[in-house]
């Protein structure tokens, strides 16, 4: 009996906590919630002393904040409740069928037991939690409202607006919707190139390497491997600095007699140039990765499989159709996604190699360059120029694009439809 006293004291306490912090300051949150504060912080005269006292107002990010904590507090507290009724109705049934009702100390050892898996998803599921799912909800709640420049809190207060941002930003008229457009179509584009290149190029290489024929395979693999190892982002920055216009490569290129005198090639200031870099740069840091991955997946294909297409008559461009293609294929199907939804939030390249340059007049408020992406664009909105609201957009939106590309096409793959293919 005392077992179970025990029990439900603890559900009762949980309730009373949660009831105590409702009162306290839960509804009080939810309630600011639906304006996000009217009180703006400011000097007030005040008649009795005839001075101007500070006033403190309402923040409208920490109002958004305690909103959104106290909303996952109240589904928690659904969830410990269905978990006391839920124990509740066990304990009737088993008592119903005269069986052992298992006291409280027996329940918790069998989360040390046949519960195991429960006790120990318990930490990283509440890490998940709190430090992915609700800043994440945070962030998109501020899609949202009018948080940007002019409504920075606690001076100034934002407000709810609903989907217009949505709408603004996915407009084909406007400033605003002009250029989501032009920057998702050439994030796409970027992608695509970025992905099979570096996926083409790193087959060709390693195939070239692991034929039986090719001497120093080792060198070879050590050579590429060697730009892995310079850190990325100074590669990027050397690259940047030598295709400025008196970067290395145009004084080179003048001495050399290739261009005149007083010229340079626009590697970063026409659109076309720059863009052709970044991708060719990209291959740069991408290829080596490709090549080991490759390298790995072609030296456990089965030799007999070659053997018997040998025997079989079949030239080295047919095997490599039915052979070595599929194979590839069905192994790194789930790679190259990956790789694919990573180039779309490729920052560190761009960002580093041409900053989003060069820079255009056609785009809103300057924020974007010809060959920012989305996601450098979303950096430069809310760290540059404060439109927090159209960088929770965007961010949305990416997210949107990436899990719905992703899942859609990896369920079309030989890898998702045929796990065994290739035991």
């Amino acid at each position: 009996f005392i077992s179970f006293l025990f029990k439900g004291v603890l559900f009762l306490l949980s309730e009373f906590v949660f009831i105590f912090e409702m009162i306290a300051s839960g509804c009080n949150a939810l309630y600011m919630l639906t304006s996000l504060g009217s009180n703006v912080t400011g000097e007030v005269f005040n008649e009795k002393t005839q001075v101007y006292e500070y006033v403190q107002g309402d923040n409208s990010m920490l109002i958004l904040l305690y909103g959104v904590v106290t909303i996952f507090a109240i589904m928690g507290f659904i969830i410990i409740w269905r978990a006391n009724i839920k124990s509740a109705y066990k304990s009737q049934l088993k008592k119903e069928r005269n069986e052992h009702i298992p006291t409280f100390k027996e329940e918790m050892t069998t989360y040390l037991d046949e519960c195991l898996h429960k006790t120990l998803l318990f930490f990283p599921v509440m890490s998940l939690i709190i430090f992915t799912i609700m800043p994440l909800v945070y962030m998109a709640a501020m899609a949202f409202t009018n948080y940007d420049r002019d409504h920075q809190p606690p001076g100034n207060l934002f407000g709810w607006v609903g989907i217009t941002n949505f709408k603004q930003l996915l407009s084909f008229s406007g400033e605003l919707g002009t250029t989501f457009w032009h920057v998702l179509g050439w994030t796409i584009v970027w992608a695509v190139f970025a992905t099979f290149t570096n996926y083409i190029l790193g087959i060709i290489l390693a195939m070239i390497i692991n034929r039986k024929t090719t001497k120093l395979k080792s060198f070879w693999r050590f050579n590429f491997i060697l730009s892995v190892a310079v850190p990325q982002f100074v590669s990027l920055l050397v690259m940047s600095t030598m295709l400025q216009p008196e970067g290395a490569v145009n004084v080179l290129l003048r001495n050399i007699g290739l261009i005149a005198p007083g010229t340079s090639l626009p590697f970063l200031t026409n659109v076309t140039w720059a863009r052709v870099a970044v991708i060719i740069v990209n291959i740069w840091v991408g290829v080596p990765f490709t090549l080991l991955t490759m390298t790995g997946i072609l030296q456990n294909i089965p030799e007999e499989l070659y053997e018997a297409a040998k025997v079989d008559g079949a030239n080295a461009v047919v095997r490599f159709i039915h052979i070595t293609l599929p194979y590839m294929l069905f192994v790194t199907a789930p790679s190259l996604i990956s790789a694919f939804i990573a180039n779309i939030n490729n920052f560190n390249v761009i960002y580093l190699f041409t900053g989003g340059l060069p820079a255009t007049l056609d785009y809103y408020k300057m924020s974007a360059g010809k060959t920012d992406l989305l996601v450098t664009w979303l950096f430069k909105l809310t760290i540059e120029n404060k439109d927090y609201n159209l960088g929770a957009v965007i961010a949305i939106i990416i997210f949107l694009i990436s899990a719905v590309s992703a899942l859609l096409v990896y369920r079309k793959t030989g890898s998702y439809k045929n796990e065994e293919g290739f035991q």
